[in-house]
């Protein structure tokens, strides 16, 4: 089944429903007090173990992006199945769009995620998406929470 998977987040603590299907339903919520203008598109939504998603994302920062770390922490039926850290924009070289945009500067980029890497077998996920502009993991800039039931084993 393919489709768009389209959201904009800006209230926090609001939890919406995001897709669902006969494979897949997914919803968010932010984890942090702060509203946000964020837009990101997915296709397509209902297949799970795809080899290639294209997404676009729409992000107005709090705050100067010149450093970006993200944190993704997965939790499958209740267990913490990948802990991941990675530093997107350092301040020199840096290969993404964000990277250098002032607060309040809308930014907008089209990318790639590469799904064949992970199979998600048939349960309940919960996956925290954090970023902070620093490298000490105190500055917050985004922190958003997903709620994935994956409906069928790929396998």
């Amino acid at each position: 089944m393919f489709g768009l998977f389209f959201f904009i987040l800006f209230t926090p603590g609001v939890s919406e429903l995001l897709c669902a299907s006969s494979e897949l339903e997914m919803s968010y919520t932010f984890c942090d007090s702060t509203a946000h203008a964020f837009t990101f598109n997915l296709t397509p939504c209902g297949i799970v173990n795809k080899s290639v998603w294209s997404a676009a994302l729409t992000w107005i920062p709090r705050s100067d992006i010149i450093f970006l770390k993200i944190v993704v922490t997965i939790w499958y039926d209740g267990a913490k199945a990948l802990h991941w850290k990675e530093i997107l924009c350092s301040g020199t070289d840096d290969e993404y769009s964000v990277c250098g945009k002032l607060k309040g500067e809308t930014t907008t980029t089209e990318f790639d995620i590469k799904g064949a890497r992970t199979k998600f077998p048939k349960g309940n996920y919960n996956i925290i998406l954090q970023a902070f502009s620093d490298d000490s993991e105190n500055n917050m800039v985004m922190c958003l929470n997903f709620t994935m039931t994956v409906k069928q084993d790929a396998f």
